[in-house]
């Protein structure tokens, strides 16, 4: 049984979203404040977060940046904003995705079912029989080990980073649209996905690209999509 650690200092909110979660086979830990949250994260096996922006005491965007400290944990942010520049900022700090409230728990399950499926293959959940290894010109994907080498220095990623990244070696020389990546991805319709590939793509060229600016493997096509070169 997986494990989902939901954070927020609204207790009816935590109520109702452990009820849809259990009901999908979960089970809840509770947090009402940044600090429980990481309490309960150093205490407990937590397989993906639930977590709300804003909170009295620590809120969600300390959170974060102590929980990216080191761990790579899905972090699915919850915000009474929808201003875009709201979704931006959490992605910038490290969270995975995001739900607006007030938001339809139907979302919010489907969500959560996403980031462990992301997260259970990062992770090395599944057990892999062969050895899958891809490389492009220096940039190497061992995908049995989870491990991502540039140049033999190890880049550390999130599950999210580290899905999108190996979708595209995987594929390296052929073009994809943000809809086409995001539905890859998350297993969903990709309507509206722009700033969250666009904050996870500047992510990945940070950790992989000598000059992040003028990046070496991953391209951008303009107007079409994102690519990873196909170096020989």
């Amino acid at each position: 049984m997986f494990n989902i650690l939901v954070c927020d200092d609204d207790r009816e909110i935590v109520r109702a979203v452990e009820i849809y979660l259990s009901k999908e086979g979960y089970n809840v830990l509770k947090a009402y404040d940044g600090n429980e949250c990481i309490e309960a994260l150093h205490n407990n096996l937590v397989h993906a977060i639930v977590l709300d922006i804003m909170m009295p005491v620590k809120d969600g965007i300390e959170t974060i940046l102590e929980i990216r400290k080191d761990n790579s944990i899905p972090i699915i942010m919850l915000s009474a904003k929808s201003e875009d520049e709201d979704k931006i900022k959490g992605l910038e700090y490290g969270a995975d995705d995001y739900v607006c409230k007030p938001f339809n728990p139907k979302e919010l399950v489907a969500r959560v079912n996403s980031c462990i499926r992301r997260y259970t293959k990062f992770g090395g959940i599944e057990n892999l029989k062969e050895k899958n290894v891809y490389e492009v010109s220096g940039l190497l994907i061992n995908d049995d080990l989870k491990k991502v080498t540039v140049d033999g220095k190890e880049v550390k990623l999130t599950p999210t980073e580290y899905n999108i990244l190996l979708f595209l070696t995987k594929n390296a020389g052929k073009v994809f649209s943000i809809n086409q990546i995001y539905e890859n991805i998350w297993e969903e319709d990709g309507f509206s996905a722009e700033n969250i590939i666009a904050v996870h793509i500047r992510h990945i060229r940070e950790k992989i690209e000598i000059n992040p600016k003028d990046p070496r493997y991953l391209k951008v096509i303009w107007g079409i999509g994102y690519k990873i070169e196909n170096i020989k």
